[in-house]
């Protein structure tokens, strides 16, 4: 890799253009937190309810975000640290934006990470990063607020129905997304697999008898897919 490339990459002048985006994505969480905070109190949860939730988010979190961090590993030694940190500080998506950041190098016409790897293929990969997610984040400023209108809608005022709504969409978006990496077979497979039996144990037979891993099955079955496939896969 260029070094004076990694030099310009890895700027401090970058690293602070970088940070803006971050910094409002963490000021956004502090304020979501307090809003739904105060809206708990209007309709008097528990605080402890709160705290509850809370951590079983925080611990479901740490899964992805250690598949993310290895990613960003990666491309911090091809794009730089600070559009790595960036970019998966707030997408959150791994292998979509290094899918992004390799079709700027296939534009520029080279390898993504190799010896021709220059100054424009950087500048295309920046580029492409900054673009590709454009779609969905347009979608939810124009369309966001009106969505509660549709989902009521379609639901029909029924809380009951919207609840069968919601669950069926959650398993449906969940089913597709695993049942895409369980064919790729391997790993991904060994991943799922372990996952939905370390899931059901916890369901079946621990959280009856501690009902306090409930609010942390996700994250421990994320946890648990990982170290089984990393030592099977």
């Amino acid at each position: 890799m260029n070094e004076t490339l990694m030099n310009f990459a890895n700027s401090p002048m970058v690293w602070v253009l970088a940070s803006v985006i971050v910094i409002i994505a963490i000021i956004q969480s502090v304020l979501f937190t307090k809003i739904a905070l105060r809206a708990a109190k209007e309709i008097e949860m528990p605080q402890e309810k709160c705290k509850r939730a809370f951590r079983s988010g925080l611990i479901t979190a740490i899964g992805p975000s250690i598949g993310i961090f290895i990613v960003m590993v990666g491309m911090m030694s091809v794009i730089g640290g600070p559009l790595s940190w960036q970019r998966l500080s707030v997408i959150g998506s791994a292998p979509l934006e290094l899918m992004n950041a390799q079709i700027g190098a296939e534009v520029a016409g080279v390898t993504f990470g190799g010896e021709d790897y220059n100054m424009k293929a950087l500048a295309l990969s920046w580029i492409t990063l900054a673009l590709g997610t454009q779609g969905w984040m347009w979608f939810v400023i124009l369309f966001g607020n009106k969505l509660g209108k549709v989902r009521d809608k379609i639901g029909g005022n029924d809380s009951k129905w919207l609840v069968v709504l919601s669950t069926a969409a959650m398993v449906g978006v969940f089913s597709k997304l695993s049942v895409d990496k369980m064919m790729l077979g391997g790993g991904e497979l060994i991943a799922s697999i372990s996952g939905l039996l370390i899931m059901a144990a916890l369901s079946k037979f621990v959280a009856p008898k501690v009902p306090l891993v409930k609010e942390y099955a996700v994250g421990i079955a994320m946890i648990g897919a990982m170290v089984v496939a990393g030592l099977l896969g």
